[in-house]
């Protein structure tokens, strides 16, 4: 299964916006500052997904 670079970071993305959000609804509001926290995780997730190559693929083996 191949995975591009930049799948992996989008999907990264949401999940770390996600959990942010998901956290800053417990009270049923967003803040202004939870709403820079959940913009700020999705950045980080992006930028640092992106920036971590993927595993490169193993040479096929012969039987």
């Amino acid at each position: 299964m191949k995975i591009s670079k930049s799948w992996k970071a989008v999907v990264a993305a949401v999940v770390a916006g996600g959990g942010t959000l998901s956290t800053a609804l417990a009270d049923d509001t967003i803040t202004a500052a939870e709403g820079w926290a959940a913009g700020l995780a999705v950045l980080a997730a992006l930028g640092f997904t992106w920036a971590v190559p993927n595993k490169p693929a193993a040479p096929p083996r012969d039987l």
